[in-house]
């Protein structure tokens, strides 16, 4: 089988809108898996809510979470490889929102942390539990026990598309990207998906052109571009579709079953 590494992103392109994991899509992941090919899940989630879907595909394996800043081993839950980032940067930005009324969190690779958790809105920690995450009380940057890997603005898509304006006039230390409609996301400068892939297949002795990444969003781009073959979801904006190799179709359409029938199982009886 030519691709021994499948990178899959969780929301927008495994499950559909309403995060659900289609039968279809199940069983093709498994006749693949056990074949031998290993899966991946390459998400802005955290490990509580991304290895959930490796459970119910039936898979171990790792999956790289915040949008590359974390590697984690699903069996274990022990932490493969982190990117950490200086806290004390962050200041503006926090200092940013506080003035301009943007909600923001910061994240270890397990824990999430906002200011005063106990004010936060409906809306809000309706949010938070969608993806299975615990809003935390924020301790001062020295009472941190563990290194902290992502810090994450929210909002509304015309609200984000100002800050998002404002802070590419900053002079950047961190990697920032629009990881979804309503997210932007500041990591260490060298974490992205891509090259938390990179280090994966690495370590399993894979080699990139035997890598298959699907995704459907700026954050996938890094890992699009690595892998020897990138595909893109029809609902991703034209900038990803035109920086993959194939487009498949939508998330609502079973466009990740789609692809892996196409470019690993069908390739398998040529």
């Amino acid at each position: 089988m030519k691709y021994k590494l499948i990178a899959l992103d969780v929301d927008g392109t495994l499950l559909t809108d309403d995060h659900v994991l289609t039968p279809g899509t199940i069983e093709t992941i498994r006749a693949i898996a056990e074949q031998g090919t290993e899966f991946v899940l390459c998400t802005g989630r955290a490990p509580r809510s991304s290895i959930p879907y490796m459970r119910e595909l039936g898979l171990e394996g790792y999956v790289i979470c915040h949008n590359g800043a974390a590697t984690v081993d699903v069996r274990t839950e022990e932490i493969v490889h982190e990117f950490a980032l200086n806290p004390h940067g962050l200041e503006p930005y926090m200092e940013y929102c506080r003035k301009n009324n943007v909600h923001f969190d910061v994240n270890t690779t397990f824990a999430l942390y906002v200011e005063n958790a106990a004010g936060l809105t409906k809306e809000a920690l309706d949010m938070y539990h969608q993806f299975l995450m615990e809003p935390e009380d924020m301790p001062g940057w020295a009472d941190f026990s563990k290194p902290i890997v992502k810090f994450t603005a929210a909002g509304e898509m015309d609200q984000l598309d100002r800050v998002y304006a404002d802070w590419s006039q900053w002079t950047q230390e961190f990697n920032m990207l629009r990881s979804g409609d309503f997210f932007i996301d500041l990591m260490h400068k060298e974490a992205s998906k891509g090259a938390a892939l990179q280090k994966l297949a690495e370590k399993r002795g894979i080699p990139a052109e035997n890598v298959m990444a699907i995704g459907n969003f700026y954050n996938d781009l890094t890992m699009l571009t690595y892998a020897g073959l990138g595909v893109a979801m029809d609902n991703s904006p034209l900038d990803v579709k035109a920086a993959a190799n194939a487009v498949t179709a939508s998330n609502n359409e079973e466009g990740v079953k789609q692809a892996l029938v196409k470019y690993v199982l069908e390739e398998q009886l040529r």
